[in-house]
């Protein structure tokens, strides 16, 4: 195993510990990501699976197949975002109104 391999693993290995502790409490993320893992790993230390799976999916290089999949994750974490400040954004309203009714139902004090 050369250097590049060592890096791209401990990396993965690093991201993959933060996400664990930032995800305790969603299991499908949690599944999503130990996928993530596993793929990253392998492909790292077989980058010929990469090639041979990409022509098998149609696809003319590794490289590609692996850009490709990433555009999708990235996606999916964007739409996932997009709704989670949506729903925040839904919360934050409804406490301003629920606040703004008491405010005006107070007496004024003069």
């Amino acid at each position: 195993m050369n250097g590049i391999k060592i890096l791209l693993i401990t990396g993965v290995a690093f991201i993959a510990v933060y996400f664990f502790i930032r995800l305790r409490n969603s299991l499908f993320d949690i599944i999503l990501l130990l996928s993530l893992i596993a793929a990253a790993i392998i492909f790292i230390i077989f980058p010929e699976t990469t090639n041979s799976l990409a022509h098998k999916l149609g696809v003319g290089r590794g490289a590609d197949l692996v850009f490709y999949t990433s555009i999708i994750i990235f996606w999916f974490v964007i739409l996932k975002l997009y709704a989670r400040i949506r729903k925040l954004e839904q919360i934050i309203t409804q406490i301003v109104r629920k606040d703004a009714i008491e405010e005006a139902d107070k007496p004024a004090n003069e």
